[in-house]
């Protein structure tokens, strides 16, 4: 029983982050959490697209030129 307490004891962040993870596999929250996620990623891609305008231009021209 002593060992059982230690395991718990040392290995706690690791038991409590998979309920967690359990729980949002099991309810389905990870496409709101996916979701969420891409939206963040292309705010930020606007962003950047937005303020180095030029620079993307360039970019990508470059790149289409290439293939």
């Amino acid at each position: 029983m002593d060992k059982f307490k230690k395991f718990l004891y040392e290995y706690r962040g690791a038991i409590i982050g998979a309920a967690i993870a359990l729980i949002i596999l099991f309810t389905g929250l990870y496409m709101l959490i996916v979701g969420i996620i891409l939206i963040v990623i292309g705010m930020f891609l606007g962003n950047y697209v937005q303020k180095n305008k030029y620079d993307v231009k360039e970019k990508l021209k470059n790149f289409i030129d290439r293939i």
